[in-house]
């Protein structure tokens, strides 16, 4: 963990590399995503995680044309919409946000909950691959889905590799959740884990909802940093790829100033909890 740093990169089962830090756009508005897209950059980030429903996709492809940065060294992250689940809808979803963006390519596409029923998750997952086998996006995973959901959509891959040969079904390279210390979602992180599938940790700040907990303010004395920081710093530790959401420039550069210093096992140990308490969704415990 000390030779992190804002430039670090996990390398994904796709073969590609993600950025260990991202920066999340959920509820950012069109007219300011594009700015503070690029105030990220310049604060360090090289990973934007955004998705068809927040509909600022065009906003954030505009700042990473316009930021002089090669295009090789961002990391773009759209999602399928619920409302999108199915094969062919899936198929227009992935045009729309090609008309949208004008990008090359998208670096990753997610399923963005498990909505919709097995035959459209299944339709979804052959609608990414696609893509994917056509060199349009580079790597494919799902976000919100439970374990049951992973159980079955790891049947499907390999049902497709079956039918088409190895290697054919695609991968789940990335999973995304809410994580933070009261939640942290043992079963669905060891699940991932044993199988090499990058976790992401979006809501990674509780929305601040947390900030005044003793662990927490503690830690933030100990080590000089905001509570925002110091979970920034936790899910680090945890190996997740945290995805901070601000619209505030000051707080944009203050999450990312997080590589000088680091928590201990005792630190850790400090923020752990036994809570279930999403702030958030949780289409995990989805039964469709």
């Amino acid at each position: 963990m000390a030779d992190l740093n804002i430039n670090s990169n996990y390398k994904m089962l796709s073969g590609y590399e993600i950025p260990v830090l991202g920066y999340g756009v959920f509820q950012t508005p069109a007219d300011v995503a594009e700015d503070v897209t690029l105030h990220a950059f310049k604060a360090g980030y090289r990973h934007v995680d955004s998705a068809r429903v927040y509909r600022n996709e065009q906003p954030c492809a505009d700042a990473i044309k316009k930021c002089k940065i090669p295009r090789s060294e961002i990391f773009f992250t759209t999602k399928v919409a619920p409302r999108s689940m199915g094969y062919e809808e899936t198929k227009a979803s992935i045009e729309s946000s090609f008309k949208q963006t004008g990008l090359d390519y998208i670096d990753l596409y997610l399923i963005h909950a498990p909505y919709g029923g097995k035959a459209a998750r299944n339709g979804t997952w052959l609608a990414l691959v696609e893509a994917k086998r056509a060199g349009l996006i580079r790597s494919i995973g799902v976000s919100n889905y439970g374990v049951h959901h992973l159980d079955e959509l790891e049947s499907y891959i390999k049902e497709l590799e079956g039918q088409y040969g190895k290697g054919q079904g695609g991968e789940i390279s990335v999973g995304q959740w809410e994580l933070h210390p009261w939640l942290t979602r043992p079963d669905i992180v060891e699940w991932c884990q044993k199988r090499g599938v990058i976790i992401e940790a979006y809501s990674p700040l509780v929305r601040g909802q947390r900030f005044k907990e003793k662990g927490l303010q503690m830690l933030g004395k100990k080590y000089g940093k905001t509570p925002a920081q110091v979970l920034l710093r936790w899910s680090l530790q945890k190996d997740f790829v945290p995805l901070p959401k601000s619209v505030t420039h000051s707080r944009i550069e203050e999450n990312a100033d997080v590589y000088d210093f680091e928590l201990t096992a005792e630190d850790m140990d400090l923020l752990k909890t036994s809570e279930y308490s999403p702030c958030t969704w949780d289409p995990t415990t989805s039964d469709d």
